[in-house]
């Protein structure tokens, strides 16, 4: 089976949605309480959440991986917007997910790619991120992509507060 890489359209949100609505679930439901998870999970990926509101949007560049028409995984790329100092022009990759049953093929390693070479033709010096520091999987995979920890801040979900690190990488 081929893998199709290409940017999304406002067409592909409804699958993009249910794979990141899936892919966070899995990584996050042992960590995050049902109630608050469910809130969350609609708001970011329900038919009016974020996602859907982020596809449309000019400023974010999108990549997404497919098998079959179906989303496999995606990244998105934007200008900085982490309460972190940051270089003018600093770009930040704002969600990095690949589907669970495609994990260790080179998906993200490619999305990854991708992101960095987008962010460096358009000029930026810096490329930062924010990870779960507890999903360990992640941490791992950005840091042999060259990220380190510079910061932290509050991700909520409901009235969890969980702690996120956040990375950069000078490009």
């Amino acid at each position: 089976m081929s893998i199709l890489y290409q940017t999304p359209t406002t067409e592909d949100g409804e699958p993009l949605s249910a794979m990141a609505r899936r892919s966070f679930a899995a990584t996050f439901a042992s960590v995050i309480d049902p109630p608050e998870l469910a809130v969350y999970l609609d708001q970011a990926y329900g038919p009016a959440g974020q996602m859907i509101r982020d596809l449309a949007d000019p400023a974010i560049d999108w990549r997404m991986a497919s098998a079959d028409g179906v989303p496999i995984g995606y990244i998105k790329l934007s200008g900085m917007t982490l309460p972190h100092r940051a270089a003018a022009g600093a770009m930040e990759i704002r969600q990095l997910y690949v589907d669970q049953d495609w994990h260790g093929r080179g998906i993200a390693d490619s999305l990854m790619d991708w992101a960095i070479d987008l962010a460096r033709t358009r000029g930026a010096s810096e490329l930062y991120l924010a990870v779960f520091d507890h999903n360990l999987r992640a941490v791992r995979f950005y840091s042999r992509h060259g990220f380190s920890k510079v910061g932290r801040f509050d991700f909520r979900t409901g009235d969890q507060i969980h702690d996120d690190g956040i990375w950069k990488r000078a490009l």
